[in-house]
């Protein structure tokens, strides 16, 4: 009753606003009803490595076309929603207009997402940020995402196994090849994290999946290191036409 009361409090004086466009919710943590309609949520049937949505179902364990010829280093990736105009402002919000209370509630989202990946998962880990924009940007936003959806699945999180080494150029204007080229050799296991990836299964944590050059590098790095697998979750994925 006591936390009911505070919060009504709260409310009052700050009502709750919507994470995409500002405008006033219900509660806390929530999209207005406009916004959650424009959101192209992800799901089966989609490709079994990559998470590439099918328009017709050819199974639970078809593959993409790319992935067939060349699977990712990762086992399977999986995303929450398209990344496109509508979503976009949502992500931005959250990875550069401190809306980081959006975390537990996309970390929900991913859960439902992801759930076969947790299943399996004996750790999470973030993709890093370079310690020169995280100093500028003052958090990073996968971290958050991470230990939001650790602490919903009960899955350790280990926030600083993977280090970005080498300061990379912004990847927004890279093709596939050029941005796999920027993040070669970027990513390094901190050495005394190093005895806790020894036969594991890694949920890697990013915001965004484009070509998924960064997370293939960070699970060439966290394969080489000793763990059994890496699966990967994000909160949105760019779907490539065609």
């Amino acid at each position: 009753m006591l936390r009911r009361a505070l919060r009504l409090m709260v409310d009052a004086v700050l009502p709750p606003l919507c994470l995409c466009c500002g405008a006033q919710v219900g509660e806390p943590g929530a999209l207005c009803t406009a916004c959650w309609s424009r959101l192209d949520f992800l799901g089966p049937p989609c490709c079994d490595a990559c998470g590439h949505p099918f328009e017709l179902d050819p199974g639970e364990t078809a593959l993409c076309g790319p992935c067939s010829r060349s699977r990712p280093v990762y086992r399977r990736a999986r995303a929450v929603f398209r990344y496109d105009d509508a979503s976009r402002p949502l992500v931005l919000r959250f990875k550069h207009a401190d809306r980081t209370e959006a975390a537990p509630a996309f970390a929900r989202w991913m859960a439902r997402a992801g759930a076969p990946l947790l299943a399996g998962a004996d750790l999470v880990v973030p993709v890093p940020l370079h310690r020169w924009r995280l100093l500028t940007r003052r958090y990073n936003q996968a971290a958050l995402l991470a230990n939001a959806l650790g602490k919903l699945a009960v899955v350790p999180v280990v926030p600083d196994l993977l280090l970005r080494h080498r300061r990379t150029p912004p990847q927004g204007h890279l093709g596939h090849d050029a941005r796999e080229r920027n993040v070669r050799g970027a990513f390094v296991i901190r050495p005394a994290r190093l005895h806790l990836l020894e036969g594991r299964s890694v949920l890697l944590v990013d915001d965004v999946l484009t070509t998924g050059a960064t997370v293939g590098e960070c699970a060439r790095v966290l394969l080489k290191a000793g763990a059994e697998a890496v699966d990967v979750v994000t909160l949105g994925r760019v779907v490539m036409a065609g």
